[in-house]
């Protein structure tokens, strides 16, 4: 996963959907940013827990395999995938142009973190849009109105989407459909994207831990037998 120091930096894929065969493949055993509760904790200290550890086996299996297994998509997140249309058309409209974006990755720090931004705003800017029912989206547009602070449990992924583009801020929008829609300005915040750095970087040495472990099993194990992969589709035929 290394890159030359030259070819390090910033790397935006505009020509993929989110959600996409390439998407999915793009994405294939990285660490991204809305799985950064998984490795830090909500005091800023590296995870060390069932959820790290189901996460730390799951991304060292993608990049043994170089395919990412199918996930269940409920009804919650049918409709966030509407609603980050529908916010990103109405943020469009009432402030900036947005652009789509399939991927953004960086490897800046010799191992890559990828992201899926909601839409790019200008050279600075971009959106991330958080859809809930109604009862969570009262909750929090009451709970943070005076301070206008965004909620605590979006900053990990809001301070990794601007860690990994580079960009100086994150409009969040809170969406519900048939209540306003409201938008947080977040800027870079130094003490979490370090964190967010030190983490990953531990997890990216276990995930190599990980590879290494298995090739030197393949290497070892006569008993090991080959298999051929059932595509989920031909399941169901």
């Amino acid at each position: 996963m290394n890159a030359p120091a030259k070819f390090r930096g910033v790397h935006v894929h505009c020509d993929f959907e989110q959600g996409s065969t390439r998407w999915l493949e793009a994405r294939c055993g990285l660490l991204t940013a809305s799985e950064f509760d998984r490795i830090i904790t909500p005091t800023l200290k590296v995870a060390d827990n069932p959820k790290s550890r189901a996460h730390l086996w799951e991304m060292a299996a993608q990049r043994i395999s170089q395919y990412v297994e199918p996930q269940y998509i409920s009804d919650a997140m049918l409709r966030g995938q509407e609603d980050e249309i529908l916010a990103r058309e109405d943020y469009a409209k009432h402030f900036a142009p947005v652009q789509q974006c399939g991927f953004v990755t960086n490897d800046k720090w010799g191992f890559t973190l990828g992201c899926s931004p909601d839409g790019l705003v200008g050279d600075e800017g971009l959106i991330e849009c958080k859809s809930s029912c109604q009862k969570l989206h009262v909750q929090r547009l009451c709970e943070h109105f005076e301070s206008g602070d965004a909620p605590e449990e979006f900053m990990l992924q809001v301070q990794g989407l601007m860690l990994i583009t580079e960009r100086k801020w994150c409009d969040l929008l809170l969406r519900c459909g048939g209540l306003p829609q409201k938008r947080i300005r977040i800027e870079p915040d130094s003490k979490i994207q370090e964190a967010i750095i030190d983490a990953a970087a531990k997890f990216e040495s276990r995930i190599n831990e990980v590879v290494a472990t298995w090739l030197t099993l393949l290497d070892s194990d006569e008993e090991l037998i080959p298999t051929e992969r059932t595509i989920e589709e031909e399941m169901c035929i």
